[in-house]
């Protein structure tokens, strides 16, 4: 079994990266959708305010490993990638469940090139002015995201191209299943 933990700073290329996995077939578990159907039962507006909030209140009221602990009951399968690690808490229910399965892979890009990122996807949660964009980079800091990526046992840089992107995913991943 491989159990696979991605995080990033919002805009670094982790939705590219899953797509690379999705194709190499392994199963692909969103954090954020846990977080985004919880704020949708809740009748929340599906804005970054809104789900942030939620995600931040119920880590203080929990912990902040606590959408790692809700996670766990959906992970099966032997190769699964876990999207969108935000702090060091989450690492640590992931290790204690998987020990040795489990690895980290960090997605780095600059601020200025997450930001374009994030402006032209247009995600229907996304920051869209720099203002949102910074705070919503400090919210994640203060949730350990930092500690995460520290953690990392592989490392991409995403400053390049969308090609040199996906071969360097496809060759980290690769290199995962020959582990």
């Amino acid at each position: 079994m491989k159990v696979v933990c991605v995080t990033g700073m919002p805009g670094s290329g982790k939705e590219e990266f899953v797509k690379v996995a999705r194709e190499l077939e392994f199963d692909i578990i969103r954090m954020g959708d846990l977080v985004r159907d919880e704020a949708e039962k809740r009748g929340l507006d599906m804005d970054d305010r809104s789900v942030g909030n939620l995600a931040n209140e119920e880590r203080e009221l929990f912990g902040q490993g606590i959408w790692a602990v809700r996670t766990l009951p959906r992970i099966k399968g032997q190769r699964i990638i876990i999207d969108g690690i935000r702090g060091i808490a989450e690492i640590e229910v992931f290790r204690k469940a998987f020990k040795s399965d489990l690895l980290v892979i960090s997605i780095e890009a600059g601020s200025d090139v997450r930001y374009e990122r994030i402006v032209q996807r247009k995600r229907r949660d996304a920051t869209l002015t720099k203002e949102q964009f910074t705070n919503r980079d400090e919210r994640e800091r203060r949730w350990g995201i930092e500690q995460a990526l520290d953690e990392a046992d592989f490392v991409i840089v995403n400053e390049g191209s969308l090609e040199e992107f996906q071969k360097e995913a496809e060759r980290v991943l690769e290199e995962i299943v020959r582990m």
